[in-house]
């Protein structure tokens, strides 16, 4: 099938800053790991873990791809300041990072030659570095007028 675009659907790229940009690479990119980690989860991670270590990992991957999709919606929010594209964008990072890879960690510590138990608390820095990123949107969004 092909798609034909008209003058009402062309989509104008000008108003896209180049921190848009980079939001957008980011979540895309994120979006392909997150396939991967999801794809090992379903298939290999079985044969390591326990079906609770296995259900564990699947919510690392679930709050992942919620907030890669998020970053997607936010590189297009045109009425967004930088600024509070910029914070959002490093919340949801660094929650991805801690909430998610710490799950991911410890779900395969049977596996590790090393204690990654210290990690246990870094999983609800994560989650609470995701709330405050959603708070700060949502501040963002108050503020326009």
């Amino acid at each position: 099938m092909l798609f034909l675009q008209s003058e009402s659907t062309k989509i104008d790229w000008e108003p896209m800053n180049n921190f848009d940009k980079k939001i957008l690479l980011t979540a895309t990119l994120l979006a392909a790991i997150t396939i991967v980690i999801g794809a090992f989860g379903a298939h290999g991670l079985k044969k390591l873990v326990d079906a609770a270590s296995v259900s564990s990992f699947e919510t690392g991957v679930r709050y992942q791809m919620y907030h890669v999709l998020a970053l997607v919606i936010l590189g297009f929010a045109p009425k967004i300041s930088e600024s509070t594209k910029r914070w959002v964008f490093w919340f949801f990072i660094l929650g991805i990072l801690f909430f998610s890879g710490s799950i991911y960690v410890l779900t395969l510590k049977s596996q590790w030659t090393f204690n990654v138990n210290f990690l246990g608390p870094i999983t609800p820095l994560g989650g609470l570095l995701f709330i405050i990123g959603w708070l700060r949107w949502c501040y963002g969004i108050m503020k326009l007028k």
